[in-house]
């Protein structure tokens, strides 16, 4: 159940071959991210759990779930900017189907990642799928 933008994601995935080419690409997700404004970056918007500083921003609109987010560190950015396109614009009925677990271990994520960047990870979608359960 991936949104268009997540496929696009994850066939750009099929055609680089090894981790590093990988990790390099997410790395650049994270570096095109627009830059979230340091009014967003309070406790309330700190994501618990990641050994960097993260921060999402969500947003229920008309039904249709959106956030932005910001971390100090250029992988994370990366997996924000993933997390977007697997959540951004879905219905946020939607939000809770999408088996986020699977989604990434088709990009190969899951088995590269440190414990920390792992359960980092899971933080932000529990905090993403908390926030739309309650939108």
């Amino acid at each position: 159940m991936a949104t268009e933008e997540f496929e696009e994601i994850a066939e750009t995935f099929t055609f680089l071959d090894d981790w590093e080419d990988r990790y390099a690409h997410v790395i650049d997700m994270g570096r095109e991210m627009p830059p979230l404004d340091d009014a967003f970056k309070v406790p309330a918007t700190k994501v618990d759990g990641c050994a960097s500083q993260v921060w999402l921003v969500p947003k229920v609109e008309n039904g249709v779930f959106t956030f932005l987010g910001a971390s100090d560190a250029m992988i994370v950015s990366g997996l924000i900017a993933i997390l977007q396109a697997l959540y951004n614009g879905l219905p946020v009925t939607d939000v809770a189907e999408v088996d986020a677990r699977a989604e990434l271990e088709r990009l190969g994520l899951n088995d590269h990642l440190s414990a920390q960047r792992s359960n980092g990870l899971r933080a932000m979608i529990e905090r993403i799928r908390s926030v739309a359960a309650q939108g």
